[in-house]
């Protein structure tokens, strides 16, 4: 059975009182906050948090120093839970309310990972772990382009004819085996991110000319 070095954390309130003359309740709240001054601070162990996961290793006693391993969220602390699941939500809710002003229907895509944040985001209020994550549909991808093995066997005869590197090689020596590791290296290595970019702005603005078209714009 593996061992694992766990590292668990409880924060306790370190607290004072501490008299301020002011105006308003605002003005002493401000002092107070601005006040750097702690030589007379108190814990309160009474409200102490609950314990949670601060870190994890591979192996006894590899605190710091053996292969960390990922924390799953549900082990944060409850205040830092919260504030993760705060930017989802937030992402979430703007893309739902949008589809309302604009009275388009909201992405089934959208939906769902909008139900699983809200499932997560009680799990949290309730102190409980996170849900499974829902299994939903990838979002539709296209191909571009696709490195065919049988042109690239034909541009090699073209490069041996043309390129005096190549003298004496015939493109009946090179086999299969190396073309096809040759197009994974490729298509694994190259950027096309500004071919990419370039066809998506292109697809959004046929997109955009249907939509107006439609309207009868």
């Amino acid at each position: 059975m593996p061992a694992y070095t766990v590292e668990t954390t409880y924060r306790v309130p370190v607290y004072r009182q501490r008299t301020y003359h002011a105006a308003t309740p605002v003005e002493a709240c401000r002092q107070a906050i601005e006040d750097d001054d702690w030589s007379n601070d108190k814990l309160d162990y009474e409200a102490a948090g609950k314990t949670y996961v601060t870190g994890i290793w591979i192996g006894a006693d590899a605190a710091y120093s053996g292969e960390a391993v990922p924390v799953p969220s549900h082990f944060d602390e409850t205040i830092q839970r919260k504030a993760a699941h705060f930017e989802v939500l937030f992402g979430l809710l703007k893309i739902v309310v949008a589809d309302q002003i604009s009275q388009r229907r909201t992405d089934a895509y959208w939906l769902a990972r909008a139900s699983a944040a809200v499932a997560k985001a009680e799990a949290i209020l309730a102190g409980a772990r996170d849900p499974d994550e829902p299994v939903t549909a990838p979002r539709p991808r296209h191909v571009l382009a696709q490195i065919q093995e049988d042109r690239v066997r034909d541009q090699i005869g073209a490069i041996i004819e043309t390129d005096l590197e190549f003298a004496g090689v015939t493109a009946d020596a090179v086999p299969d085996a190396d073309i096809h590791s040759a197009c994974v290296s490729v298509a694994a290595n190259i950027d096309l991110s500004e071919e990419v970019g370039a066809a998506e702005f292109r697809a959004a603005l046929a997109a955009l000319r249907a939509a107006k078209q439609a309207d009868g714009g």
